[in-house]
């Protein structure tokens, strides 16, 4: 930014031009919603809390809108496989949620299976068709999504990911 201002002065131009002014920058733009690291954390801690309640030794991971894991909790006595279980739930749900208007991978997986066209999606490299996500949004936008594996039974992960959604849904507006 000190460039931009020390190229404006020597050309004679104020810095407001370079940048404008805030409302005629907004005007027209999307706002997207990002989910923070401490919601990621709580998420993801609640539902690893919840899988441990039940006696499940999970894996949990939590992305952001872009894919990326925000936070991945390996808990105790989990099998190493979860963790890549887990995310690829999370990625899974978070993609194909939107095209398929769904929240969770056991709908999700549910509406792809009931799709002829969508078979090829299994091949998707990340992708994991398995019960045990869930999206996170803010309104109808998806900022992330909530992933568990370990537990012995999707529906069974996919509750402690709604464990996790709940324990920050009213932070999400």
């Amino acid at each position: 930014m000190r460039r931009a201002f020390a190229f404006a002065g020597l050309v004679g131009l104020s810095a407001s031009s370079l940048v404008g002014s805030p409302s005629a920058r907004a005007d027209g733009l999307p706002t997207i919603h990002e989910l923070p690291l401490s919601l990621a954390l709580a998420a993801a801690s609640e539902a690893l809390a919840t899988c441990e309640k039940g006696g499940y030794h999970v894996s949990v991971t939590v992305i952001d809108r872009a894919g990326q894991t925000k936070v991945q909790l390996h808990g105790d006595n989990a099998p190493p496989h979860t963790a890549d279980t887990s995310r690829g739930k999370a990625y899974t749900v978070m993609s194909l949620g939107q095209v398929f208007r769904k929240d969770g991978a056991a709908e999700l997986a549910a509406s792809v299976a009931a799709n002829p066209t969508a078979g090829g999606l299994a091949f998707v490299p990340g992708f994991l068709m398995l019960a045990g996500a869930v999206n996170i949004k803010v309104g109808d936008e998806v900022i992330g999504a909530i992933g568990v594996g370990g537990a012995p039974g999707g529906a069974l992960d996919e509750n402690c990911a709604r464990a996790g959604l709940a324990r920050i849904a009213a932070e999400l507006h």
